[in-house]
């Protein structure tokens, strides 16, 4: 029998496996939706964190091809079991629910009063993924949905209103993960240093934006190889939020993302004084996810070939759709940031050389809130216009 430290170290190896497997999955899903969105200059704003937690509780009840392919596209290595990752996302939610914290992170099923998952199936929500439950008849459509929409609402503090606008009569059941984050900046924007300025969208157009300011020492990256200068504002507790401005080509930058080059940044920060101007801003996005998933190798769960016979033997179940909404507010005291996704399951290396006195975020930029411990990503997202 190993013994007790044996059992430690592999339960912390699969946490950081699961943790890693996430920031992965949040660059990959990231390209995906950025390749929709910059044909039509739009923000991008999703907590992969959030994503990643509803397609996790899911897992529990695949079986077979539909499990693998969910366990693939999540990045999960196959050395991981499913109990590996249910313990995982257990900590996780359990260490970001802090009552010191203004953050909160959790799911939710619904289950329509005519439907009987398994029990263990249930269990397993409850227990490793902090699940509440409801009943609920999903007959009535606009009823469901609004029991659903007031929870998300309530759950992220009104940030997420209507995560779910047309309910599938056919639906037996609802999996839901949301998360809500608020940070004061440590050191808050003056608000009367703040400003109009303009905002190049690109070389033909510029808007004019609330621009805020701000004179202190920050930590900050300048990355030469992708010419990226990389600016951290850290908030009042573990999170911090990262903003990422290219000197001019984005995509080189969008394409080089992943973990290892997050981690290198952190790593290599190094205190500097800057004159920082960044612009005040909002940004609502709403994502059905359905086709991103399916090409990151999540086919199966949206068709007759899905096998969730870990929720029910009796009926054959599929995913009708995965969507996701979230939301950002950036002024001079800090950020809230809210997200939900929702599964509706149907039946069927070098600093910068010289010191830069001024450094304005006034071109797109990307934006990465993230745990500083852990180096979990919560929110990631890119600012193409603050003022759409």
């Amino acid at each position: 029998m190993p013994d007790e430290d044996t059992v430690v170290d592999g339960s912390a190896n699969s946490v950081s496996l699961v943790n890693e497997a996430n920031q992965r999955f949040s660059f990959r899903l990231y390209r995906k939706l950025a390749a929709d969105a910059d044909s039509q200059g739009k923000n991008i704003f999703f907590s992969p964190f959030c994503v990643s937690t509803a397609l996790a509780t899911l897992s529990v009840g695949a079986r077979g091809e539909t499990h693998r392919q969910l366990f693939s596209g999540l990045g999960f290595k196959s050395s991981l079991t499913q109990t590996d990752v249910d313990q995982a996302f257990q900590m996780f939610l359990q260490r970001a629910n802090n009552p010191f914290q203004d953050a909160s992170e959790g799911t939710a099923v619904f289950v329509d009063n005519s439907f009987k998952p398994k029990p263990e199936f249930l269990q397993t929500l409850k227990q490793s993924y902090l699940a509440d439950g409801f009943n609920v008849d999903f007959t009535k459509a606009t009823e469901s949905a609004d029991t659903i929409n007031k929870y998300v609402e309530e759950k992220t503090n009104g940030k997420i209103d209507k995560l779910v606008e047309n309910m599938d009569p056919n639906t037996v059941m609802y999996l839901i993960s949301y998360i809500y984050y608020k940070g004061k900046w440590v050191t808050p924007f003056n608000p009367e240093l703040t400003e109009e300025d303009y905002f190049n969208v690109d070389e033909n157009t510029k808007v004019q934006v609330d621009m805020m300011n701000l004179e202190d020492s920050f930590n900050t990256y300048y990355d030469l190889m992708l010419n990226v200068m990389v600016l951290q504002l850290p908030f009042n507790n573990s999170y911090s939020m990262l903003l990422l401005l290219p000197d001019d080509d984005m995509a080189t930058l969008e394409n080089a993302l992943g973990p290892n080059r997050v981690t290198k940044w952190l790593q290599w920060m190094t205190p500097r004084r800057y004159n920082v101007y960044i612009p005040k801003f909002s940004i609502k996005t709403f994502y059905n996810l359905n086709d991103e998933l399916s090409e990151m190798g999540m086919t199966d769960m949206f068709g007759d070939r899905a096998n969730f016979r870990g929720i029910s033997e009796e009926q054959g179940l599929a995913v009708s759709e995965v969507v996701h909404k979230a939301t950002l507010d950036v002024d001079e005291t800090g950020a809230t940031a809210a997200a939900a996704t929702g599964i509706g399951i149907g039946a069927t290396a070098i600093r910068f050389p010289d010191p830069v006195p001024v450094l304005k975020f006034n071109h797109p930029f990307m934006v990465i809130i993230i745990e500083r411990n852990t180096e979990k990503i919560l929110f990631l997202g890119k600012m193409n216009n603050p003022t759409i």
